[in-house]
């Protein structure tokens, strides 16, 4: 259920990273609205994902674990998005 549960805060952090990106970077969406939701929430999964099985891996705490997945999926979603825009120019 904590899996479910982790999978639905994700998605939903993945579209509303999509949308800031747009809020950020105005008229430079070089994939389009959708491409931007679609990445920022395959990035946003699979860093979630990497964060909460290998931080426990390593031997960190359950805090740790939990402060990572908070904050690193949505600052890499928006590196993805800020890397997509600056290849395409």
């Amino acid at each position: 259920m904590n899996l479910l549960i982790l999978v639905a805060a994700m998605v939903v952090v993945g579209l509303v990273m999509g949308f800031v990106a747009g809020l950020i970077w105005k008229d430079n969406r070089p994939i389009g609205v959708q491409g931007d939701y679609i990445v920022a929430v395959i990035t946003v999964l699979v860093v979630g994902f990497l964060d909460w099985f290998v931080i426990p891996a390593l031997g960190f705490s359950t805090a740790m674990r939990n402060l990572g997945i908070a904050l690193e999926p949505a600052l890499s979603a928006l590196l993805v998005l800020w890397l997509i825009r600056v290849a395409k120019k």
